[in-house]
């Protein structure tokens, strides 16, 4: 009798921490920004060895739907080995608010150190970030100046992974838009703790006045989650943007050791979050895990895999009512495979972490 109150327990728990993440979540999504100034803009981009993709996002670039004389491109090439550097050259000759940078001399390793570079050298105070393998929509600029027209110091957008055939492609797409449904939310919580750094913008003036990458060298990566956590700590404004064509894409990891190393990359950045974020974090994972293994004990009686059922029916609302909002267009069938795949692998993804180190290309 004992057992069936703690499935009461149990589901009563994830259920009313489910509905007030939610409801954090269409909170930050219900804000949209009116933008009453065509702000100007630099965004700046770190390349290392992307001879296959800096094409496409050239091309994106391009294509945005923004006064050009309002924004510059820097693209900062991080020493590439390969044919990064002349694609680039050849494609911006003709273009006055395009510039190529070789980062010779860095401040910091890795990513970072290409990217201040690239910050240094911007001639406006609102900087935008994106990498170097994605692709912006048309309206990109657009919702990123509307959201610091809002008045944050730092803002973020919807970057989602494109799904293909291949689970690990799939997996890698549905774990992005849950991730990215969790940092919204975290946003309404007030416990911002991750940001897409392919949608990543901020002022350049509060990023000067956290000491920009200078307090985030714990780790290679983290670009983005621990310029976020200096910024909660510095108490500024994060604001999220989730508009109409606004979305950035990035391909999906092509196999599954590919997928293993972003993973440890990501995770082992998050072993430098603040005490409230790994809280936050830890206990919405746990109370999930709990949930999911419930079905076990539903051999020995129904009742006992009610938080499954729970969460089943709110994994599947969820996903199902805002996917489109962030950039996919699951089937029913796949949301539900991927959704109970999505949570056996956040316990892998973490055991991953624990061992080894990762490096930036």
């Amino acid at each position: 009798m004992e057992i069936i109150y703690l499935s009461y327990i149990i589901s009563f728990v994830f259920l009313l921490t489910a509905i007030n993440i939610y409801k954090a979540f269409v909170y930050q999504i219900g804000k949209k920004s009116n933008i009453t100034f065509k702000q100007k803009l630099s965004i700046v981009i770190a390349a290392k060895n992307e001879e296959k993709n800096i094409n496409s996002l050239l091309n994106s670039l391009e294509k945005l739907n923004y006064p050009k004389e309002n924004f510059e491109v820097i693209i900062i090439d991080d020493n590439s080995t390969d044919k990064t550097t002349e694609l680039i050259q050849s494609r911006i000759s003709d273009k006055n608010n395009f510039a190529l940078i070789i980062a010779d001399k860095k401040k910091f390793e890795g990513k970072k150190g290409a990217l201040t570079i690239g910050i240094e050298n911007a001639k406006n105070n609102f900087i935008v970030i994106t990498d170097a393998d994605c692709k912006p929509e048309t309206n990109w600029l657009n919702a990123i100046a509307g959201g610091l027209d809002y008045g944050y110091d730092f803002v973020f957008g919807v970057a989602p992974i494109q799904t293909g055939k291949k689970l690990v492609e799939q997996l890698s797409a549905f774990e992005n838009l849950r991730n990215t449904y969790l940092t919204i939310a975290a946003v309404g919580f007030n416990i911002p703790y991750s940001a897409a750094a392919r949608s990543f913008a901020f002022r350049k003036t509060s990023f000067e006045r956290i000491g920009g990458y200078s307090n985030t060298t714990e780790t290679l990566s983290g670009d983005d989650d621990l310029l976020i956590r200096e910024a909660v700590k510095n108490k500024m404004l994060i604001g999220t943007v989730v508009e109409p064509d606004a979305l950035v894409y990035s391909a999906a990891p092509k196999s599954f050791d590919e997928y293993f190393k972003q993973k440890k990359r990501h995770l082992q950045t998050s072993f430098h979050y603040l005490f409230k974020q790994k809280i936050f974090l830890g206990f919405w994972h746990l109370i999930n895990l709990i949930s999911l293994l419930s079905i076990v004990l539903g051999f020995i009686s129904p009742i006992l895999a009610l938080p499954f059922a729970v969460k089943v029916v709110y994994d599947l609302f969820v996903v199902t009512k805002h996917q489109q909002d962030l950039g996919q267009d699951f089937r029913f069938y796949e949301i539900l495979f991927l959704q109970i795949l999505f949570e056996v692998f956040v316990v892998i993804n973490f055991f991953n972490s624990l061992s080894g180190n990762t490096k930036w290309k």
